[in-house]
């Protein structure tokens, strides 16, 4: 059974499918969710709050999403592939999550309020809310990071060649500025194609792209190297 601050925000999100958030009535979202208006001023302290709170939800449920597409079978080319197929999909989908990540606001997404004072709420995940979503090039470090590491835990292909042009061509395979630079490149290649779609019919999305970036740095689909 969900929490009330859990259905409060499911209450939220079902209402931002029908309105814009500049429609959205707080005493509607605590009827739809079955607690009185106190029990939201409470959890999140008003409107401005439960805005911080969606948005730091989108933030939070986009990354896991990272870390799922990051655990799925492969090795850490079709990981990555994954997660470029998941931010796609999720930015396509839902207007918080591109809002957050993008920069990209629309009337269905409450754009960031910040909190005036320091957090002072007596419910922690608010005050985790109230210190505010990371701003989209954060949130893209944040999941580059994530997939970094899980790159960073394969072999590579010993017989592939980086192009001459690759700008991470004299580092270590293995050099995780040069890890981040291709995870970047990848998530930023996801968010081209989830902003501006392939032409219909061409049947292009963005794996193809995503694998042409990783043949210069190509890795072993089987095992994660040992450590020592």
């Amino acid at each position: 059974m969900p929490t009330a601050r859990e259905a409060l925000l499911d209450a939220a999100l079902s209402a931002l499918a029908t309105r814009p958030w500049t429609a959205v009535r707080m005493v509607d979202v605590a009827a739809a969710a079955g607690v009185s208006r106190q029990t939201l001023h409470n959890e999140f302290g008003g409107k401005d709050g439960l805005a911080r709170a969606l948005l730091r939800d989108a933030a939070d449920g986009y990354l896991a999403g990272v870390e799922r597409a990051l655990a799925s079978d492969g090795g850490a080319t079709e990981k990555l592939t994954a997660t470029a197929v998941w931010t796609v999909r999720v930015v396509r989908a839902n207007a918080l999550v591109r809002g957050v990540l993008t920069g990209c606001w629309s009337e269905r997404a409450p754009r960031p309020v910040r909190c005036g004072t320091p957090p002072v709420s007596s419910v922690p995940a608010q005050r985790r809310a109230d210190a505010g979503t990371p701003p989209p090039a954060e949130l893209l470090r944040l999941a580059g990071e994530r997939a970094a590491a899980v790159l960073g835990a394969f072999g590579p292909d010993p017989s592939a060649q980086r192009p001459p042009t690759d700008p991470t061509a004299q580092r270590s395979p293995h050099d995780p500025a040069a890890l981040a630079v291709r995870c970047e490149i990848v998530l930023r290649l996801a968010l081209s194609y989830a902003l501006v779609p392939a032409r219909p019919g061409t049947g292009r999305g963005p794996v193809p792209l995503v694998r042409h970036v990783l043949e210069g740095h190509p890795v072993r689909s089987s095992e994660p190297r040992s450590r020592r």
